[in-house]
């Protein structure tokens, strides 16, 4: 039964974090917004939660793993309540920072409670059922938005995307209450609240002004943010160097193929999320699909993403980081394929030309997503790798948030009245351009992958 409330819990958290992808052209209609609703929709969620998470963590070891977890399923639960009860934009956006700050005391723990109470083989069962189960999410997330946006339960069009949490939750916080074990905390460990404001106020600070920057000019408001971002993020840097419990510890950053792993796999996490959310935009504001039909054949994309996932995990340890150089040309050659769809064949496009580029794509994305982290902790001390899984984890939400706003950004701003196509275009080869700058800074990356296997 723990098993089955954090399964829940976890589920929650990765169909939100899928679910905008489909959702955001019928928020947009309904609430009447502009762009900028359709670039926040799911950076506020993955920028709160990846900006937090590491927090999180260490909130539930100091004060109680199983308290922690409850109170981020509640918070969890009301806030996915608020967003499907939202009256406008800045409503619902509230409330997805919050969904996304409640996530982040909710997903650390679950896993830390697991490990800590399982036996041994118990466990090994339990991380076996992991993958699998995380992918299922990962493809319902989508159909389960398109399906339940066009089915317009008793009119309430696209809320009941968040208000099913309301139901899902709250099963599992009555499981939770019942069956989850507690976990001794440590008051030992201290919690630089500070240093997690200064990181996620920077962020956001940031993402705002490139946001309104995008949307309505360059004017004092968006450069002037933008800029205490960067600002805010140099103050947070210095406390971390100067702390003597950094939320990533400085060993970590002075190993270079660990911070080579870190900073390529932001940048492909950022490209990668980012391309899955145009895609989505393209098929309904391009190939006027709707939400079931868009949900629908992105299907092909996440299965690409879990059979990469499952090459990665097989090859990882023999090819090293030469599966990366393999995996990113992969993205690429999709990319391509992609590029001449969209250009020679547009709106006459069919569903199996659509699966067999997007499946291509996302067979190189999931080979780069595992192998790259893999590689990342080839060479870190066993003693940190907790910490390295962790921040890893952070940065991949932080990514999934700048790449979805950012690339976003590239394409709503190249739409013309020529239609969508050279907003498209243009986006396909800002992510080619990432891709390969990535390819020239595979050799950074350390030769061999981590023994994930005990």
């Amino acid at each position: 039964m723990t098993l089955v409330v954090v399964l829940l819990a976890d589920a929650m958290d990765l169909i939100d974090a899928t679910i905008a992808n489909v959702a955001a052209p019928s928020l947009v209609a309904d609430l009447g917004a502009g762009p900028s609703l359709i670039k926040w929709l799911g950076a506020s969620y993955a920028l709160a939660l990846g900006s937090l998470l590491v927090l999180g963590g260490r909130i539930g070891d100091r004060f109680g793993q199983r308290r922690t977890f409850l109170i981020g399923l509640t918070g969890f639960v009301l806030a996915s309540a608020v967003a499907g009860l939202a009256v406008g934009p800045v409503m619902l956006i509230g409330a997805r920072v919050a969904q996304g700050a409640f996530g982040a005391l909710l997903i650390p723990q679950g896993m830390a409670i697991i490990t800590a109470t399982f036996p041994k083989d118990a466990l090994r069962k339990a991380f076996g059922l992991f993958a699998p189960m995380l992918g299922i999410f990962a493809v319902a997330g989508p159909l389960i938005g398109g399906i339940l946006i066009d089915a317009n339960l008793f009119g309430l069009q696209w809320r009941p995307i968040f208000l099913i949490n309301v139901v899902v939750g709250g099963v599992a916080l009555v499981l939770a209450f019942r069956f989850l074990p507690a976990v001794e905390a440590d008051r030992t460990i201290r919690i630089d609240l500070v240093a997690s404001g200064l990181l996620a106020v920077s962020l956001f600070s940031f993402l705002f002004g490139l946001i309104t920057g995008s949307d309505h000019g360059w004017g004092a408001l968006a450069i002037g943010t933008s800029v205490a971002g960067i600002v805010l993020f140099a103050v947070f840097c210095r406390r971390q160097a100067r702390s003597e419990q950094p939320l990533l510890a400085r060993s970590l950053l002075r190993n270079r193929g660990f911070t080579s792993g870190l900073v390529m796999g932001l940048l492909v996490f950022a490209a990668f999320s980012g391309l899955m959310y145009v895609i989505s935009l393209f098929f309904q504001l391009g190939l006027g699909y709707s939400p079931t039909k868009t949900s629908l054949n992105l299907i092909p994309l996440t299965a690409g993403i879990m059979g990469g996932s499952g090459i990665s995990t097989a090859l990882a340890p023999k090819l090293g980081r030469n599966l990366v150089f393999g995996g990113l040309l992969t993205t690429l050659t999709g990319a391509g394929l992609l590029l001449f769809v969209v250009n020679v064949i547009g709106a006459d496009a069919t569903w199996w030309q659509n699966a067999i580029t997007t499946l291509v794509i996302g067979l190189g994305a999931g080979i780069c997503f595992s192998t790259i982290f893999t590689l990342a902790l080839g060479d870190v001390e066993p003693h940190e790798a907790g910490a390295a899984s962790g921040s890893l984890s952070a940065v991949q939400q932080v990514a999934n948030g700048i790449g979805s706003a950012t690339v976003t950004s590239v394409f709503l701003a190249a739409i013309t009245s020529d239609g969508s196509i050279p907003a498209m275009t243009t986006t396909l080869l800002v992510v080619a351009g990432v891709i390969v700058a990535c390819l020239a800074a595979v050799p950074l990356l350390p030769r061999t992958a981590a023994d994930v296997t005990h």
